[in-house]
C-alpha cells in the first residue's frame, strides 16, 4: 500500500510538474505522465510477479547479473552507444526508449554483496579474506559510474554497500579508515572538476551566483518556501513555468511542496519513513542472512536516495543528480525501484509475514 501511494503520488506530480515542459518540447502536456504511467504499470506488474518468486533465486544469479551490469556500464561509455544528457553519458537508447545501466548496477551490487557477505560472517573482520573482494568489486563499479560522470548514483551505491558491510559485522576501525580515505577522495573528485567546485560554492551561498551555479537551488527554494501550510493547490505551481529546470525529475518534490504545502510535504516524508521502517522490520524477522541483507540493502538504497534528493531540494545538501524514488520521472529508475519493492515483498512472503 505504501508503494502504491508513493507511485500514485508520483503520477499526480509528474502530470502537474511536467505539463509545461511537455507542451514546450513535445507539443503534448501529457507527454511525461503518459510515459510514466506506462512504466508504472509495467513496474507494478513486475513487482507483483517478483513478489511470488522465491527470493533465494537471486543468490544463484547474483554473479551473472553483476557481470551483465558491468558490461552495460562499459557499453554506455562507448561513443555511439551511450547517450549524453545534461553532461552525463549515462543512458543507452533503444528507439524512443532509454535505459540507465547504473540503475541495474545498484540492484545487482545489492544481490552480490548480500550473497557474498551472508557466507562470510566468520571472516568479515579480516581484510584480505573478508573485505577485499567486495571492496574491489565496489571500487570498479564506482569508477565506471564516475566516468560517466554520475556522482549522485555512485554515492547512493557506495553508501548502500557500506551499510551492508556494517550490518554484516565489518569492524568499526575499517569504517574509520575508509571514512578518512573517502573524504580525501571526495575532495580530489571535487577539485578535479570545476562544475563540482561551483556546486559546493552554490551550496554555501547560492545567491553569490544566482543566474549560474546557484540558479537551481534558488528556484527550488522559491517553490518550497511560498507553499505555506496547504500550498497553492494542485496544478497551480508557478516555478514549473520555466523557472525550475525540468521540474518533473530531480526537483519534483519542490513542485509538490509548492502545490500541497507543508502538509503535503510531510505526508510524502511519512510515507518514506513508514516504508523504511517496514523494510527494517521485515529484515529483523528474517532468520536467513541472505534474505535479511537483501532487504536491508534495498531499504538502504531507497532511504539514501530519498535523503539525498530531499536534502538537495531543500538546500541541505549540494546539488547532485539523484531522483526521488517512486515520484521522479524516469522509466528505468521507477521500474527498477518497483522491482526492488517486489523482492522485499517476496522475502516478507517467504517468512509468512
Amino acid at each position: 500500500m505504501l508503494v502504491l501511494l508513493l507511485t500514485g503520488s508520483g503520477l499526480l506530480m509528474v502530470a502537474s510538474a511536467g505539463e509545461v515542459w511537455g507542451q514546450f518540447n513535445y507539443g503534448n502536456p501529457y507527454y511525461f505522465v503518459q510515459r510514466q504511467a506506462f512504466f508504472a504499470a509495467a513496474g507494478l506488474i513486475v513487482m507483483a510477479c517478483i513478489s511470488y518468486v522465491d527470493y533465494r533465486i537471486w543468490k544463484k544469479i547474483a554473479r551473472p547479473l553483476l557481470i551483465i551490469a558491468f558490461l552495460f556500464l562499459l557499453a554506455v561509455l562507448i561513443p555511439g552507444i551511450g547517450m549524453v544528457r545534461n553532461g552525463s553519458q549515462s543512458w543507452i537508447g533503444f528507439g524512443t526508449l532509454s535505459f540507465q545501466p547504473s540503475e541495474l548496477m545498484k540492484i545487482a551490487l545489492i544481490f552480490y554483496f548480500s550473497a557474498l557477505l551472508a557466507g562470510r560472517k566468520k571472516v568479515i573482520h579480516l581484510f584480505w579474506k573478508g573485505l577485499f573482494k567486495p571492496l574491489f568489486v565496489l571500487g570498479m563499479a564506482f569508477a565506471l559510474i564516475m566516468m560517466q560522470p554520475d556522482l549522485g548514483t555512485a554515492a547512493v551505491m557506495g553508501g548502500t554497500a557500506f551499510l551492508l558491510l556494517f550490518i554484516a559485522g565489518a569492524p568499526i576501525r575499517f569504517f574509520v579508515m575508509t571514512g578518512v580515505s573517502a573524504l580525501a577522495g571526495l575532495v580530489l573528485l571535487i577539485l578535479s572538476a570545476p562544475y563540482r567546485i561551483k556546486r559546493i560554492t552554490a551550496y554555501l551561498d547560492p545567491w553569490s551566483d544566482p543566474l549560474g551555479s546557484g540558479f537551481q537551488i534558488i528556484q527550488s527554494l522559491y517553490a518550497v518556501g511560498p507553499g505555506g501550510l496547504f500550498g497553492y493547490g494542485y496544478g497551480e505551481s508557478r516555478q514549473k513555468y520555466y523557472y525550475l529546470p525540468e521540474p518533473q525529475t530531480d526537483f519534483i518534490f519542490a513542485i509538490w511542496a509548492e502545490e500541497t504545502g507543508f502538509i503535503g510535504a510531510v505526508f510524502i516524508m511519512i510515507l518514506f519513513f513508514l516504508l523504511i521502517w517496514r523494510g527494517i522490520h521485515i529484515a529483523m524477522r528474517m532468520e536467513d542472512s541472505f534474505g535479511a541483507l537483501l532487504v536491508c540493502g534495498i531499504t538502504a538504497m531507497i532511504s539514501l536516495q530519498s535523503f539525498i534528493n530531499l536534502g538537495v531540494v531543500t538546500g541541505l545538501l549540494p546539488v547532485t543528480g539523484v531522483t526521488l524514488p517512486f515520484l521522479s520521472y524516469g522509466g528505468s529508475s521507477l521500474t527498477m525501484t518497483l522491482a526492488s519493492a517486489g523482492i522485499v515483498l517476496s522475502v516478507s512472503r517467504s517468512n509468512g509475514y
